[in-house]
């Protein structure tokens, strides 16, 4: 999918590529004067609030439990930059620069939809943070998910006020030499201004891009992978058939079924089985269509989900109009926390099958290939350990596998008595998506090693390019050596989406087109 070159934040309609284009640079944010126009009258309405005395929460009363507590009109600008300082209660490791650019970005597109009260000044400044690469340095724990990412979202707002870290020129420094290096002072937010930035999921929905963006580069790789060890193992091409699919047509089955045969086609390894007497195949491969389709369905979950997060308004209050600020609870992180949960699950579930076929490839059952996928074996151990460490990462996986949105702490002094622990459904999904690229670097490995077994005989002409292109990373293994140097060889190749790209250019050059249905809907986000 083509990304455009410019992108209006809070008029155009933002999906994860974009806003990771924007991150990237390769796609240009701004505001246009008619969102600047509805930015300006949404301010100006709080404005009038503060002025006529109304009582609104977050405008001039205290925050969460204190929400009957009135604040004078004097002190309603010393409230915003007080929330901002008390809510920064984030601990452990800084989140990556990336993750934390993206945070900026899907605030500024939320609060440019003109329904947040702030001031066109603050965002200009969240727009110069973000041109000039110069991001905030934000803690990975402390959010319950609740009056959305409240801790994670202050400090990535407290270089406005002159107070925290960012990153900037490959250095953290403090944003006091960042003024200093820049002449920038800081800002003095009006009424609301400090519970607009705080208020949100932007931290949950961050992660949300990361994992959609991450899972699928891991499913394509699954699909590619799996049909090589299919190929390595001598695998039956009967369960990927199309008609057995029409029968049971779940979009993500029928879209793994075809992109199998597609690789496969051409193929003489699969000519020249094609009578064997096996009847068949362990679910590890047959079962392909139904396991990673089961995943990608989940994945195609989430991008809807997320597609409507990344297009809301998610802090409050929120102010409609002149007569109408509504303080409800758009910022309650359940709608994603269910499903990174759910996503969670659906990469452990890759790793796990990735892992068993891994196994199966070290029995020897299959003619040709030697059991460990070594011929001097007894003085070689040939890849039984590698086994071990997918069987530990899957294992690791199944214990992160716990739903966090099945638990609910009260904070707030009961005021957020029902809180979504989102933040940690989308670091937890993360976790296991870069194990689950481990087993499938390994997996790579493995079928790639069965696969040598098959020669003279070529597979399909995709396959066999894949193939090349490993054993110019990685030579076949007649004897026992270091695999951790392989393995890292595979996780490399693996995150840089080598092979993925390797297929598209074979399938360009050889004119060949996807046997496979949902290409819009699967592969693109």
């Amino acid at each position: 999918m083509q990304l455009p070159k410019t992108f209006h934040f809070g008029e155009h309609h933002l999906t994860a590529s974009i806003a990771i284009g924007i991150a990237k640079g390769s796609v240009k944010g701004i505001i246009s004067a008619d969102y600047i126009k509805k930015i300006e009258v949404s301010n100006l309405r709080v404005q009038n609030i503060v002025a006529k005395g109304d009582t609104v929460y977050g405008i001039n009363t205290g925050f969460g439990p204190l929400c009957n507590t009135k604040i004078s009109k004097e002190d309603t600008k010393i409230l915003q930059s007080n929330i901002l300082q008390s809510h920064s209660v984030g601990v452990g490791k800084p989140i990556s620069k990336e993750l934390a650019k993206l945070m900026l970005i899907l605030k500024i597109h939320a609060l440019a939809k003109g329904y947040s009260g702030i001031a066109i000044a603050t965002i200009n400044r969240m727009l110069w943070h973000l041109e000039h690469d110069a991001i905030p340095v934000v803690p990975s724990q402390g959010s319950v998910g609740a009056s959305g990412d409240l801790a994670p979202l202050s400090h990535l707002f407290l270089p406005l006020i002159g107070l925290g870290k960012v990153n900037y020129k490959g250095e953290t420094i403090t944003t006091d030499q960042l003024f200093k290096k820049t002449g920038l002072q800081s800002l003095g937010l009006g009424p609301k201004e400090g519970l607009a930035l705080i208020n949100g999921t932007q931290f949950i929905a961050t992660h949300g891009i990361l994992v959609l963006q991450k899972l699928q580069y891991c499913l394509r790789h699954a699909d590619i992978i799996g049909a090589m060890m299919l190929e390595g193992l001598q695998g039956s091409m009967k369960p990927f058939h199309e008609e057995l699919h029409t029968l049971r047509p779940f979009k993500g089955n029928q879209h793994v079924a075809g992109r199998i045969r597609t690789l496969l086609q051409g193929s003489e390894i699969l000519e020249d089985h094609i009578d064997c007497e096996r009847v068949q195949d362990p679910y590890s491969l047959r079962c392909m269509p139904q396991v990673h389709g089961a995943s990608r369905n989940t994945w195609l979950h989430l991008k809807e989900l997320l597609e409507v997060e990344l297009n809301s308004v998610t802090d409050n209050p929120v102010i409609i109009n002149d007569e109408l600020t509504i303080s409800g609870g758009n910022f309650h992180g359940q709608p994603l926390a269910m499903a990174l949960d759910y996503a969670a699950l659906a990469a452990s579930e890759l790793g796990s099958i990735s892992d068993r076929r891994i196994y199966l490839a070290l029995e020897g059952n299959s003619p040709g290939v030697p059991k460990l996928l070594m011929g001097d074996t007894g003085i070689n151990s040939g890849y039984m350990i590698l086994q071990y460490t997918t069987a530990a990462l899957a294992s690791e996986n199944k214990s992160l596998c716990f739903p966090a949105s099945a638990d609910s702490i009260p904070t707030s002094l009961g005021q957020e008595d029902h809180v979504s622990m989102g933040s940690i459904s989308g670091r937890k999904a993360l976790q296991i998506i870069e194990n689950v690229e481990k087993i499938l670097a390994i997996e790579l490995l493995t079928a790639a090693q069965a696969f040598e077994f098959r020669k003279p005989l070529k597979s399909g002409v995709v396959l066999d390019e894949i193939h090349k292109f490993i054993r110019t990373k990685v030579p076949f293994a007649d004897s026992d050596r270091v695999f951790a140097d392989d393995i890292e060889k595979g996780i490399e190749v693996i995150q840089k989406g080598e092979i993925i790209a390797l297929v598209e250019q074979t399938m360009a050059a050889k004119n060949l087109q996807w046997n496979a249905p949902y290409l819009e809907e699967f592969e693109t986000y």
